[in-house]
């Protein structure tokens, strides 16, 4: 198998070195002469192009783009119409328009398509869905999530299309439905129409309310997830890669209970790893990924809504 990766920058050279590590690099692009100049360090066997079109043109099985999102729609459409299975960091597009024609595309011409939604495959992540499927504490209330920091900024897309979409993607894949009213309230602080700071807030059919901040203008690093059932509460400290099941609620007298908490799952593995030998796994197998094109679709869609409020 052979994988070329399309943007070998800020996060592309992750891909770069982990590709190199699975001994399934073969080519890079990237139209920056330095990012270049440090794939040929990293990876002196593989092939270089200073054009992505270029090696999509190539003989490579699979392209892996990590390029700015404006970028991807064009990228993926047309590794995908040259026959390749792509791997493509998130968010998928900017609109859900182009997102959809993307899953077409992929469908038309039988191909994998698989999106960076990287904390899907975190081990506490894949923990907690199964401990919520398993009814461990009751009917689902609410879910908070956190995701802050004095971070990177962009110039096109806010902070929740920049941290939330790992959120979303994970409220999305916990609850296994799409919301049917979101609201959002955001600032800008730093630019004129780039939301440096945003709170969502969404409603599903079963009842269940989710809620999410997200800022790259923050003092301390904060990446939570907590989640509140009728039998109990569960805290993911993404972190300390700990989640705690706190046994606490109130009856049906509304009284408060308080039967103490305890840590059911530790630790975490290398989620980039784990996500590229899914990536991998699925090319082989031709199974459907977690993180497949409807599952980004889904993301963009919810993203689309937010920027609407």
């Amino acid at each position: 198998m052979k994988v070329g990766v399309i943007g070998a920058g800020h996060w592309g050279k992750n891909l770069v070195r982990n590709f190199l590590e699975m001994g399934v690099l073969s080519e890079v692009a990237d139209p920056v002469e330095a990012n270049r100049q440090a794939v040929r360090d990293i990876a002196p066997s593989a092939e270089i192009f200073s054009s992505g079109r270029d090696l999509i043109a190539g003989d490579c099985n699979a392209v892996a783009i990590a390029t700015p999102v404006p970028t991807h729609f064009e990228l993926v459409a047309a590794s995908l119409r040259a026959g390749k299975d792509v791997f493509v960091e998130k968010p998928m597009t900017l609109t859900s328009g182009e997102a959809e024609e993307l899953v077409n595309l992929a469908e038309t011409h039988e191909r994998i398509l698989m999106v960076g939604h990287l904390l899907l495959y975190q081990p506490p992540i894949q923990f907690i869905k199964r401990f919520l499927g398993e009814g461990k504490i009751g009917k689902i209330y609410h879910l908070h999530q956190e995701r802050k920091k004095l971070g990177r900024a962009r110039y096109i897309e806010n902070v929740t299309w920049s941290l939330g979409v790992h959120d979303i993607a994970v409220l999305l894949y916990l609850v296994g439905s799409q919301p049917r009213h979101v609201f959002a309230s955001g600032h800008c602080g730093l630019q004129e129409k780039v939301e440096d700071d945003v709170y969502v807030h969404m409603e599903f059919l079963d009842g269940i309310k989710a809620h999410l901040h997200n800022s790259w203008l923050w003092p301390a690093n904060r990446r939570q997830l907590t989640i509140i059932g009728e039998k109990g509460m569960v805290v993911y400290d993404e972190a300390a890669a700990t989640v705690t099941l706190h046994r606490k609620r109130i009856n049906d007298d509304l009284e408060s209970v308080d039967e103490g908490s305890e840590v059911v799952f530790e630790g975490s593995g290398p989620p980039l790893r784990i996500e590229l030998d899914h990536f991998l796994d699925c090319i082989k197998t031709r199974k459907v990924p977690i993180s497949d094109g409807r599952n980004g679709l889904a993301v963009v869609t919810v993203l689309e809504r937010i920027m609407m409020h």
